[in-house]
């Protein structure tokens, strides 16, 4: 299953978090928002179809999500969990770790904001659109 959900930078990007990166429906963010490379995003967790978190939600779920701007990409794959509330009204968030929460679309993602294409980051500091695609499968 996909989703492909258009996001955009700020001048606030920094993508230093070295374990988590999220997208906001925010509109604005601080300096201090460290883990967010994109926001005014078009859908939260909440917005998800129901067959999609059903996906999401099985045993062997991988996620894998890319993130695209006019000039690059990345790529970053993590795990479903059965226990994934996806509920959170304005906030998407892939974690290296196992924390799960409303916010959380993946756990054990290979990459956090700090490890993001370089490129990429250069681009959402300067407000470029981002697409923001979720691809969901069973191993």
């Amino acid at each position: 299953m996909k989703l492909t959900i258009k996001t955009h930078g700020h001048i606030n990007v920094t993508s230093k978090h070295k374990t988590t990166f999220e997208v906001t429906t925010d509109p604005e963010i601080s300096i201090k928002a460290d883990c967010i490379v994109g926001v005014a995003s078009e859908k939260s967790m909440k917005d998800f179809s129901e067959d999609f978190k059903k996906a999401m939600r099985k045993e062997d779920a991988e996620i894998k999500v890319i993130l695209k701007t006019k000039n690059a990409f990345d790529a970053i794959t993590g795990h479903g969990h059965p226990d994934f509330p996806l509920d959170h009204p304005t906030d998407i968030v892939c974690r290296k770790s196992d924390y799960i929460c409303g916010r959380t679309l993946m756990i054990y993602a290979d990459k956090a904001a700090c490890d993001l294409n370089n490129d990429l980051i250069n681009d959402l500091k300067n407000g470029e659109e981002m697409q923001v695609e979720i691809i969901v499968s069973d191993k």
